[in-house]
C-alpha cells in the first residue's frame, strides 16, 4: 500500500516538518531539577475536589524545585463545553491560592501557546499525517450503530470491550477497499495501528504508587476524530511533550489508559512525562467507602465551599493532610508557618483511597478562623457576602466599628482563650445576624409565660446601658430571687427543689428575649453593642399578652 498517497488522500495539504515543531516550542530554560506540571481539564464549567487535590499537588511540586506549573484547556469535545467555564476554573482555583505561571486566559511565556487544543489542531494533524505514512495509523469507516454491534458481541462472549484484533475491522481494509469507502463520501476517523500484545507486561515506575505492572496496549484507539480534531489521548502526548511537561499528577481512574499513552509516546517517538496516580477521594457512607460522587454529594463541587465560604487557608491545610502523609505532624508543630514551607513531595502521597471527612475539614476550619484579627475576619466576610450573601448582610459592612465590636466579642478576641464558633463565612454571619437585625424567630423559653413576663418587665424597669458588667449582673440576681430563682449559684446546688431555677434561668429569658437564641457570648457585652434603644425595643415585643 502507498502509505504517502493515502496519507496525502485522508489529510490534503502541505504541513511543517516535524522537527520544526521541536524548534518552535524548545526546552524550557529552567533551573536543573525544576518540573513542568499541568492542570488540564475540560471546560465542562464543572470543577471539583479531585481538581484541587491534583492542582495543589502541581503546584507545591512544581514551585518548591523552581519549575512551572500551567492551565491547559482540553476542548477537542465541543459538546461537552459549557460557556465561562475556563473562568470558572480559574476563579476556583484562584480562591484556594493556586497560582498558575502561564496558561489559558492567563498568558504567560507565549513561546508555549496556545493553551486551548482546538486552537494547536494543525500540530495533531502533521503528526497525524505522519503516522499514517508511516503505516502506524489507519482510517476507520465502522458506523456508531456497527461499534454498538461490536461492543454487544463481545459483551455476549465476555471478551474485553474495544477495537482490537479481530474486532478491529477496518484494521486490515485493502487499498481498493479503503479508496472506495473515500469515494462514496463515507465518514471516518484515524486510529493508532496499534503494536502491543496485552499478554506482555512490563515494570512502570509511578511516581506516587510506586513500581506496577502495566500490560502493552493492542487497542487500535482513535487519535483523530471525523471533525478533524484529537481525542483527548492522542493531543495530550503531543502536548506534554511540545509545552515541556517533566511530571503528570493525575487521577488513578488514568491507570486504565497508561498502556495507551505509552505506546503513543513510543509511536511519536517523544520522550515520556514521568506519571503519578493519585488516589481517589472517598466517603464513608454507612458501612461503606465509596468515591465522592457527583450526583450523591455536594460538597464534591469547589464551588460548594466558596458559596459557603470555606475559608481556603483551612480547605488546602485539609488537602495537605490528605495528600502528604507527613504534613499534619508538621502542621502540628509549625501551626501558623505559611504552607509554601512545607517539603511537598510525590513520594508521600497515599497510595490507595482517601477517606474525605467534612467534619475534620470543620474542625480545622473553626481552628484556621479563630486566629484571625477582627479586621481579617470582617475582609473575609465581606468578600464573600458582597458575592454570596444577601442584601441585608451586605448592609452589616456599613458600620465598620460596630462589627469590629461584634467580631471581637464572638471570637473572644482579648480574652483568656479565642472562641471556635465560626465554621465558615455562610454560618458566621448567621451567628452574627443578630446584631444587626431582629430575630425572625426566638428559641424556645423554659420558664413559663407570666414568670417570663415578670422577668422582663422588671429588667426594664431597671436596665441602663449606662451600667458596668458587675451593676447589670447584680440587676438580674435581683430579679431573680425577686421571681424565686436562686441568686447564687451555689445555693440552687444545694438546695435545687427550693427554687423555680436558678439566676441563669433567668438570664437565659433575657438572651432569648434580646438575641433570640439561648447560647452567645456574653450577654451584657452584646446589649451593650446593641444599644439600650434597640434592647429596650427587643424585649418590649417578647411580653406576650
Amino acid at each position: 500500500m502507498d502509505y504517502h498517497a493515502l496519507a496525502e488522500r485522508l489529510l490534503p495539504g502541505n504541513y511543517p516538518e516535524l522537527s520544526s515543531y521541536e524548534s518552535l516550542y524548545p526546552p524550557r530554560n529552567l533551573p536543573k531539577g525544576a518540573e513542568v506540571t499541568r492542570l488540564a481539564p475540560s471546560p465542562t464549567g464543572f470543577i471539583h475536589l479531585g481538581n484541587l487535590f491534583a492542582a495543589i499537588a502541581n503546584e507545591r511540586i512544581a514551585h518548591r524545585s523552581g519549575g512551572i506549573l500551567y492551565l491547559r484547556i482540553e476542548d477537542t469535545d465541543l459538546k461537552r463545553k459549557v460557556d465561562g467555564a475556563v473562568e470558572a476554573v480559574i476563579k476556583a482555583l484562584d480562591y484556594f491560592d493556586i497560582r498558575f505561571d502561564e496558561g489559558a486566559e492567563i498568558g504567560g511565556d507565549e513561546t508555549y501557546a496556545p493553551w486551548y487544543q482546538r486552537q494547536r489542531a494543525e500540530i495533531y494533524r502533521a503528526f497525524v499525517k505522519h503516522l499514517i505514512e508511516e503505516g502506524r495509523a489507519y482510517p476507520c469507516f465502522c458506523t456508531a450503530e456497527e461499534l454498538d454491534a461490536l461492543r454487544e458481541e463481545q459483551t455476549a462472549h465476555k471478551e474485553v470491550p474495544g477495537y482490537y484484533g479481530k474486532y478491529a475491522r477496518c484494521r486490515d481494509l485493502s487499498e481498493e477497499e479503503i479508496y472506495r469507502n473515500l469515494d462514496a463520501g463515507k465518514p471516518f476517523v484515524i486510529r493508532l495501528r496499534s503494536m502491543g500484545d496485552p499478554e506482555v507486561k512490563h515494570k512502570f515506575h509511578d511516581e506516587i504508587k510506586g513500581e506496577i505492572t502495566v500490560p502493552e496496549n493492542d487497542q487500535d484507539v482513535v487519535i483523530l476524530k471525523s471533525d478533524g480534531i484529537p481525542t483527548y489521548h492522542f493531543a495530550h502526548a503531543i502536548d506534554d511533550h511540545f509545552m515541556r511537561t517533566t511530571l503528570v499528577i493525575r487521577g488513578e481512574e488514568w491507570l486504565a489508559s497508561l498502556p495507551i499513552h505509552i505506546e503513543l509516546f513510543a509511536a511519536l517517538g517523544f520522550e515520556r512525562p514521568r506519571y503519578g496516580h493519585n488516589c481517589s477521594l472517598m466517603k464513608q457512607d454507612g458501612e461503606t467507602r465509596r468515591k465522592l460522587s457527583k450526583r450523591k454529594d455536594p460538597e464534591l463541587s469547589l464551588e460548594y465551599y466558596r458559596k459557603e465560604g470555606y475559608y481556603p487557608r483551612a480547605v488546602k491545610i485539609y488537602m495537605l493532610t490528605l495528600l502528604n502523609s507527613n504534613f499534619e505532624e508538621w502542621y502540628m508543630k509549625n501551626p501558623d508557618a505559611p504552607l509554601e514551607e512545607f517539603k511537598f513531595t510525590a513520594a508521600k502521597m497515599s497510595k490507595s483511597g482517601t477517606l474525605f471527612d467534612l467534619d475534620k475539614l470543620n474542625d480545622i476550619s473553626k481552628n484556621e478562623l479563630s486566629k484571625l484579627s477582627a479586621s481579617d475576619m470582617a475582609a473575609f466576610l465581606k468578600a464573600w457576602a458582597m458575592e454570596f450573601g444577601t442584601p441585608a448582610q451586605q448592609k452589616y459592612f456599613g458600620d465598620g466599628e460596630k462589627l469590629s465590636r461584634v467580631l471581637t466579642l464572638c471570637m473572644g478576641i482579648g480574652g483568656k482563650k479565642r472562641r471556635k464558633d465560626f465554621t465558615t463565612a455562610s454560618q458566621a454571619m448567621k451567628f452574627i445576624e443578630y446584631f444587626f437585625e431582629r430575630p425572625a424567630a426566638h428559641e424556645e423559653y423554659r420558664v413559663e409565660k407570666d414568670v417570663r413576663n415578670g422577668i422582663l418587665r422588671a429588667f426594664l424597669q431597671h436596665y441602663r446601658d449606662t451600667d458596668d458588667a458587675q451593676t447589670w449582673f447584680a440587676n438580674v440576681k435581683a430579679i431573680a430571687a425577686e421571681f424565686g430563682f436562686a441568686a447564687e449559684m451555689k445555693d440552687y446546688k444545694a438546695a435545687p427543689e427550693a427554687y423555680r431555677g436558678s439566676v441563669a434561668d433567668v438570664a437565659e429569658v433575657l438572651r432569648i428575649a434580646t438575641t433570640g437564641k439561648a447560647n452567645t457570648p456574653d450577654l451584657w457585652s452584646i446589649q451593650q453593642i446593641l444599644g439600650e434603644e434597640e434592647v429596650r425595643a427587643r424585649i418590649s415585643e417578647e411580653i406576650k399578652p
